[in-house]
Parts: structure tokens; C-alpha cells; sequence
């Protein structure tokens, strides 16, 4: 038995969970499947993102629920289930890639479409600034988005990011090559806020 003074490995390997005024960001648990498939696998969510397939095949939810604990415990970074605390709702995912090295992170999210226009995922980000600064230490955090989705770029520039660029024509997704923006937030910055 140990003190709350004395931590143990194992409590650095528990996945944290986050709370905001409407959210709770805890990890993601097998039975969040389902929404998940129902969620990511819509055409319009799959087609802003860099890494969600379409279709979304049964089990592959269950696959990538099933890599997080492994990356949590690498350092490599964390990901959260976006759950609307009124009603258990199942909202979307976010998470911070992690570079140790270089104490940065990059900020990762999708949200469903049934929750879009919410301000959730706004939400959602100033939470995990505030884990990937305050709990992580790092120095910078940066995100980035397809040009065509002027959506997320306003989430990033709502949490206090800056643009730093247009890589062009730097992701081929689904045949296209697309155009890719870069907002970022350094330490100093969050903390001046």
C-alpha cells in the first residue's frame, strides 16, 4: 500500500480522464465500438480526417481502442473519448500525439456529426492544452487540417493557436492530393491567456 505522496509505476500508466463544463475526455472502453464505427465511419467525418478509413470495417474500432493503452504507456501519446457529461453520449475523439524529445505535441481530433456545431470539440481542445502543458510539460502544440475544412481551423484559432503555414499538397487521401494548414501554440502563449 502506498500514500497519495508515493506513487507507483502503475499510476503513471492509468490513463488520465479529463473534465470540462459539459465534457468528460476519459479513455476509450471496447463497448464505445459501435458509436464509434456509426460515428468515424460517416463519409463527411472520414473525409476531413487524415487517418480515418471509409468505410469503417466492423472490428476496426476494436483494433484502434486496442493500440491506446500500449502508445499511453510508450509515451508516445493519449487518446480521449469525447463524452458529453448530460447524457453519456458517445461525442467524438481527441488526443495529442506526443514527441518527447522535443516537448511537443500535435492535437488530433474528430467529432461526429450529429454533435458538429456545438462547440464541443472547442471544449474539448482547451482541455487537452491545458493536460498537454500543465500535466505533460511540453513546450509546443500544433494541429493540422485540410484547407477545405475551414471548420477546424476556426476551433484552432478559437484556443488560442496561430497559423503557421500551408504545406501544399502535402496529403494524398482518397486519390486527391490535398493542401494541408499548420496552427500552433507555444507554452508562454497557453500561459499568457
Amino acid at each position: 500500500m502506498h500514500t497519495s505522496d508515493q506513487k507507483t509505476q502503475a499510476d503513471f500508466l492509468e490513463r488520465p480522464t479529463l473534465t470540462s463544463a459539459r465534457l468528460v475526455l476519459r479513455p476509450f472502453r471496447v463497448d464505445d465500438a459501435s458509436d464509434i464505427q456509426r460515428l468515424a465511419g460517416e463519409r463527411e467525418v472520414a473525409r476531413n480526417t487524415m487517418l480515418i478509413p471509409h468505410p469503417y470495417e466492423d472490428g476496426e474500432a476494436e483494433r484502434w481502442i486496442g493500440t491506446h493503452q500500449e502508445i499511453y504507456e510508450s509515451g508516445q501519446g493519449v487518446t480521449f473519448a469525447i463524452e458529453r457529461r448530460e447524457d453519456g453520449s458517445l461525442v467524438g475523439s481527441i488526443g495529442l500525439v506526443i514527441f518527447e524529445k522535443h516537448k511537443s505535441g500535435e492535437l488530433g481530433y474528430w467529432v461526429g456529426k450529429p454533435y458538429w456545431n456545438n462547440g464541443y470539440c472547442t471544449e474539448a481542445s482547451l482541455a487537452i492544452l491545458k493536460y498537454g502543458f500543465e500535466s505533460r510539460n511540453l513546450h509546443r502544440i500544433h494541429a493540422k487540417f485540410y484547407t477545405r475544412n475551414p471548420a477546424s481551423g476556426r476551433v484552432l484559432q478559437k484556443i488560442g493557436m496561430t497559423h503557421e503555414g500551408t504545406l501544399r499538397d502535402h496529403l494524398f487521401k482518397w486519390e486527391i492530393f490535398e493542401d494541408v494548414e499548420v496552427y500552433a501554440i507555444l507554452e508562454d502563449e497557453y500561459r499568457a491567456d
